[in-house]
């Protein structure tokens, strides 16, 4: 008995001393599991490339770090605007607003909300150490917004992009901003929903699909930054839902991977390439998901597709229902609004929908507001603005029904110089100064080498006979 405890203990023994000398001499190691992601870019830009990791909230939540890491990037705007008038004592009437903006790249570009910047003359950018800059608006998108804006320095502090789709509802979540030059506020919550609408955004072009937090974020804080716990910036704060006017539990930011490709589009067109489906939905109900025998009321309604859209040419019909954009699902109208968003006229987007009953897939080119696929600049943008009509390219079906080549006038704006000419939205333009007109470039082309007077000749689809206006150009 004596000999096996002997044994025993021996063995014991030996089993500590490996355990000791392991500890000593062996250096600890750090496990990283993370999604594989090819490499696609020879230069670094931060607008072009995000951390695509798909991960659960760091833990422990630890938030020093993330803290310390995003406040530098994050600095105060503030905008000053002339009203124009005179006040009671005979100077000029002056205001001013203030927000916060985010620092994306080392050479001076900062993201904000629209409502910050859009009624400002001149902005003024505070960094975190109290340097004061003047800043360059390069684009807004009241669609999304968001603004870019760019001040004259190199090396500065800035926030790289997170992944936005990895969030998990319950996830841990900072709101930092720099309201009223206080430096910095830094706020904690959770994720409380993602694809969030609240119908506070305007325009045909709108995309609401906020992630909504309940971290505290207070007027002064819009266009600040949402950032997970390892410091990457993951949305734009932007709004809050309140009947007090103060916090009240329901804040809202702008996911990044939306953010960011509104931002590249704005730094390297000065407007954003939206890429159009071409179909007009709804949400699904009840009512329609028991008629169309499906198991959950989830996906977009398809209640119309544009002749000649890109949804058209790929046979999606109404009726359809949409349930995925490139293999992300949509159950909801803001959730496919943002996944679409984020594509440009002439990319190829895979959609998923259902159709009596059965899964479908369908491979759609996105087009532009002409129905092409080119990319619109700011300057023929600025141009048909100028002159005051929206105009596309006529449909396949369209030069068939009608016999003609030309581009069609969608709508005209009041006062403008084209309502003067009295010409009605559904004019189908087919020459320019007595040269035929084939596409909504070819007509902008012929616009630059114009003076004087403009003659455009064309038709009415419910009206016989050809028609002519004319206007001037500067």
């Amino acid at each position: 008995m004596k000999q096996y405890l002997a044994i025993g203990l021996s063995s014991i023994l030996s089993a500590l001393l490996a355990v000791l000398i392991y500890r000593t001499f062996e250096q600890p190691r750090e496990v990283v599991i993370r999604e594989t992601v090819p490499a696609q870019y020879t230069n670094f830009d931060p607008m072009e490339v995000s951390k695509q990791r798909a991960f659960l909230s760091a833990s422990p939540t630890d938030f020093v770090a993330a803290a310390e890491a995003v406040k530098p990037a994050v600095v105060n705007i503030k905008t000053i605007q002339d009203g124009g008038g005179l006040d009671l004592w005979g100077g000029s009437s002056v205001g001013s607003s203030s927000g916060s903006g985010v620092i994306i790249s080392p050479d001076g570009f900062i993201v904000t909300n629209n409502h910050v910047i859009e009624d400002g003359g001149e902005i003024g950018v505070t960094l975190n150490d109290k340097r004061e800059y003047e800043a360059e608006l390069i684009g807004t998108d009241p669609s999304t917004d968001l603004a870019l804006i760019r001040i004259k320095a190199d090396g500065l502090p800035f926030l790289e992009f997170g992944n936005s789709d990895s969030l998990r509802i319950g996830e841990w979540v900072l709101a930092i901003g720099n309201p009223f030059n206080l430096e910095s506020t830094v706020t904690a919550g959770i994720v409380s929903a993602k694809g969030r609408s609240i119908d506070i955004l305007e325009g045909q072009d709108r995309i609401e699909s906020f992630i909504q937090t309940d971290a505290a974020v207070n007027p002064g804080n819009s266009g600040g930054a949402l950032v997970n716990t390892n410091g990457e910036l993951i949305g734009i704060n932007t709004a809050i839902i309140t009947r007090s006017g103060r916090y009240e539990g329901y804040s809202f930011a702008v996911p990044a991977n939306l953010a960011r490709k509104v931002i590249r589009d704005l730094r390297d067109f000065g407007i954003v390439q939206r890429g159009i489906l071409g179909v007009f939905i709804d949400e699904m109900n009840n009512e329609r998901t028991r008629e169309l025998g499906l198991k959950a009321v989830e996906g977009v309604y398809v209640t119309r597709v544009t002749p000649g859209s890109g949804a058209a040419d790929a046979g999606l019909k109404k009726g359809d229902v949409i349930i995925g954009i490139n293999g992300v699902e949509t159950k909801t109208l803001p959730e496919m609004q943002e996944q679409v968003g984020r594509y440009r006229p002439g990319n190829t987007i895979s959609v998923e929908y259902y159709r009596g009953g059965k899964k479908h897939s369908a491979k759609v080119v996105l087009k532009n507001k002409a129905n092409g696929t080119s990319l619109v600049t700011q300057k023929n943008e600025d141009i048909l603005i100028e002159l005051g009509f929206e105009l596309r390219n006529l449909t396949r079906e369209e030069k068939r029904r009608l016999d003609v080549d030309g581009i069609k006038v969608v709508s005209i704006y009041r006062g403008s110089r084209i309502e003067r000419t009295n010409m009605d939205p559904g004019f189908i333009i087919t020459k320019m100064d007595n040269r035929p007109v084939k596409s909504v470039e070819a007509f902008l082309d012929g616009l630059k080498n114009a003076t004087g007077k403009v003659m455009l000749e064309g038709v009415y689809e419910s009206y016989p006979g050809e028609y002519y206006y004319a206007f001037p150009v500067d």
